[in-house]
């Protein structure tokens, strides 16, 4: 496929994720894209494209249309082109993936965030749905807003990136921001650093002291009626005591309190 000459969806992932020089490669014409016919995990997400919209029409009582459509358009001085997998009721964009079983909704959405706003921003719309299939039994879709922010800072970096193709100059040493997307609302909720609140850290701190606690109590429970032998229906020491009942429970209680 022809990579040369526009930014993409995709190209904009890898940018975010600081991998300028392969791609600055690529896009000067110095190397190939990869060839992805005999990726397994890309052919599978292709494959499974279509049920996976099919899936989500059913799932969200929604109409699909605008199936593949691209959009081209210069955004500053950066040539654009997206691709979108389907249009939602006419409205908005879905984007649909297929990952591992192990990968997470949150991660997917972090991961892909400069790909989806790119495309809301290329069809003019307020939120993206993104679709995602997980291994081969568990499927996940959420609604991700557009947020004019975080675009611009985005674009600040991309274009940054086109300055070196324009130049032919080589991305040597480059720093990518960590742009944070918490303020970026999915499914109308975002996300809140606390770390700075005083009182969350102080209940934090409590919840993680006697959570581990708890844990080692749990385990001296069982490690002690593990002890107790069928044919006994106390064991005791000078501290606490394990009965058996008449039920064959075995209850722990501390002696001389």
């Amino acid at each position: 496929m022809e990579r040369k000459g526009f930014i993409g969806g995709s190209d904009c992932v890898k940018i975010m994720q600081g991998h300028w020089l392969e791609l600055w490669q690529i896009k000067t014409g110095r190397s190939e894209p990869e060839d992805l016919s005999n990726n397994i995990a890309v052919q599978l997400g292709i494959q499974t494209e279509k049920f996976n919209l099919d899936w989500f029409a059913r799932n969200n009582n929604s109409d699909l249309d605008g199936f593949q459509f691209t959009f081209e358009r210069d955004i500053g001085v950066v040539p654009v082109k997206g691709t979108i997998d389907a249009m939602s009721n006419g409205v908005n964009p879905v984007e649909a993936k297929h990952t591992n079983p192990f990968n997470s909704m949150d991660d997917m959405i972090k991961y892909y965030m400069p790909q989806l706003q790119l495309y809301c921003k290329l069809s003019g719309s307020q939120g993206i749905w993104l679709s995602v299939i997980f291994g081969n039994s568990k499927w996940e879709s959420a609604f991700v807003s557009y947020n004019e922010d975080y675009f611009n800072s985005m674009w600040a970096v991309v274009s940054d990136f086109w300055g070196y193709v324009l130049r032919n100059e080589e991305p040597i040493g480059v720093d990518t921001p960590n742009l944070s997307t918490n303020h970026i609302k999915v499914d109308d909720m975002v996300i809140r650093d606390a770390s700075t609140d005083n009182q969350f850290c102080d209940a934090a701190v409590t919840y993680v002291q006697y959570y581990e606690k708890n844990k080692v109590f749990e385990n001296a429970k069982k490690d002690l009626k593990k002890m107790v032998g069928d044919n006994e229906r106390e064991v005791y020491n000078d501290q606490i005591s394990v009965k058996r009942d008449k039920r064959g429970s075995l209850r722990i209680t501390r002696r001389n309190q």
